[in-house]
C-alpha cells in the first residue's frame, strides 16, 4: 500500500508489472538480482537474497494507495514522466486499474501542492481512523496475505520531536486534538502498525522516528 501515487510509486507499479510480463530486467533490484554471500569468499556460496529469505514472488504482489489527485496510477505515470511512453503502453491496462483512495493530507506539511482526492474529519485521529478502514477494505478486495505500507509521498516539511511522539497514548490525543507536530506521514504510520502492517518510509520525515510509533 502507497501513500503517494505520484512518480516514485508508480515507476515502481509499473516496473514490476514490466518485469512479471516480461518485457524488462529487474536491474538494480537487490530483492530480484542481489545475492548474499555464505560463508569465506573462497567458499563461492552466494545465492540470490530471493532464495535465501522468504520473499514474495513478484507475481504474488498487488498493489493499492492514497492520493490527494484522483488521476489513476496510468495517468499519474504519464503526467509524471519518468518512464517512456513506449514502456508505460505495456502497462497502461494494469495501472489504468489502480485508483487512489482519499488522502490524508496537511496543508501546512507541503507547501506547494493541493489537491481535490483528500479526506475530511474533524480531528487527525478520524483521519487515521479512516486510513485503518482503508487498510481492512483492501485486504479484503486485493485477497493479499499479507500487507505492507511504503510512504511515497512529498517530503513534509521539519518537526522536530516533542512530548506528544514520547508515548502511544500521548499520540493519541494528539490526533485528537489536532496538534501541529502530528504530520500526515505519521497517520499513515499509526494507522498501519495498529492494524499489524509494517510501514517502510520512503522519505526523510520524522514520522516512525519516535517512540510513540516504535512502541
Amino acid at each position: 500500500m502507497l501513500p503517494g501515487m505520484g512518480a516514485v510509486s508508480t515507476t515502481f507499479m509499473a516496473g514490476v508489472e514490466l518485469v512479471r510480463k516480461g518485457k524488462s530486467q529487474p536491474v538494480g533490484s537487490l530483492t530480484q538480482m542481489g545475492t548474499i554471500r555464505l560463508g569465506k569468499r573462497t567458499d563461492a556460496r552466494s545465492p540470490l537474497i530471493k532464495k535465501f529469505v522468504p520473499l514474495a514472488e513478484l507475481q504474488h504482489l498487488t498493489f493499492g494507495g492514497w492520493d490527494i489527485f484522483k488521476d489513476n496510477a496510468y495517468q499519474s505515470a504519464a503526467n509524471a514522466g519518468v518512464l517512456n511512453p513506449q514502456d508505460l503502453e505495456k502497462v497502461k491496462p494494469f495501472l489504468s486499474a489502480i485508483k487512489p483512495m482519499k488522502a490524508a493530507f496537511d496543508h501546512d506539511f507541503v507547501k506547494l501542492i493541493d489537491g481535490p482526492n483528500i479526506k475530511k474529519g474533524k480531528n487527525k485521529y478520524e483521519l487515521a481512523l479512516q486510513i485503518k478502514e482503508d487498510i481492512v477494505n483492501f485486504r479484503k478486495t486485493s485477497r493479499a496475505s499479507r500487507l505492507v505500507t511504503c510512504w511515497c509521498g512529498s517530503t513534509e516539511t521539519f518537526v522536530k520531536p516533542e512530548d506528544v511522539h514520547s508515548t502511544p497514548e500521548k499520540f493519541v490525543e494528539a490526533m485528537k486534538s489536532n496538534h501541529p507536530a502530528i504530520a500526515p506521514s505519521m497517520l499513515y504510520a499509526w494507522a498501519s502498525v495498529t492494524s499489524g502492517v509494517p510501514f517502510a518510509n520512503g522519505a526523510p520525515n520524522l514520522t516512525v522516528d519516535i517512540p510513540a510509533i516504535q512502541k
